[in-house]
């Protein structure tokens, strides 16, 4: 330990982030994505382990050695913000008690609409759909959602890794629904958007599968 070095925020940050981003991982698997030491990723993931931030599991695989795997805990996800939480949550409930449930579908529906002309305008004139992906997702991420996106096979992945919204859409679910309208729309006509786990019934991440329709293949 007389070489460690104390954890600085933006290596912490760097920690938290990736397994945000990617998911559970070994102490190795960082070392080799932040380009430092073995040990010396063990050091900073213990520091953060006693802050409450990370913890570990071990696993086997196979017939080889046991391996430590880490992940972040609730206090570690906490890290990335929910946009505004307690206003939102005020403001939810004060629509809803004072002006009743319709008034608070009405209020999600302009919101959504305000997002569709917000990105369409931002995405206008890009007409292949990996652009409009990457661009989409740099806007994403510029929100807080941390998304990132994949070709596979036959559709497209896009994952946003981070929900900002979190507690808000936890108290209204039409705010998620309204979301899933909004990827839809943006990407235009020939493409199905499905959501294939969500934050909100305890996946790690939204994911949402993009498939092209055999309308759109054959133009």
């Amino acid at each position: 330990m007389e070489n460690y070095r104390p954890i600085t925020k933006a290596t912490a940050d760097r920690f938290l982030q990736l397994l945000k981003t990617k998911g559970p991982q070994s102490a190795a698997m960082l070392a080799a994505a932040l380009q430092i030491t073995g040990e010396g990723a063990r050091l900073q993931l213990l520091k953060l382990a006693e802050e409450g931030l990370v913890m570990s599991a071990t696993t086997t695989k196979g017939v080889g050695r046991p391996v430590q795997i880490w992940n972040l805990t609730a206090k570690g996800h906490a890290h990335f913000p929910d946009t505004h939480a307690e206003f939102s949550l005020q403001l939810i409930e004060t629509i809803r008690q004072e002006l009743g449930e319709a008034a608070l579908e009405k209020v999600v529906a302009a919101r959504e609409r305000l997002q569709q002309e917000k990105y369409t305008l931002a995405l206008q004139g890009i007409t292949d759909l990996s652009e409009k992906l990457e661009q989409f997702a740099a806007m994403r991420s510029s929100e807080g959602y941390l998304a990132e996106w994949r070709a596979e096979e036959d559709s497209f992945i896009f994952v946003e890794n981070h929900c900002p919204i979190c507690n808000a859409a936890t108290q209204c679910a039409n705010i998620c629904k309204s979301e899933l309208n909004t990827f839809s729309h943006i990407l235009g006509e020939g493409v199905e958007v499905t959501r294939t786990s969500h934050i909100i019934d305890g996946d790690r991440r939204c994911v949402y599968k993009i498939s092209v329709t055999k309308e759109i293949v054959q133009l």
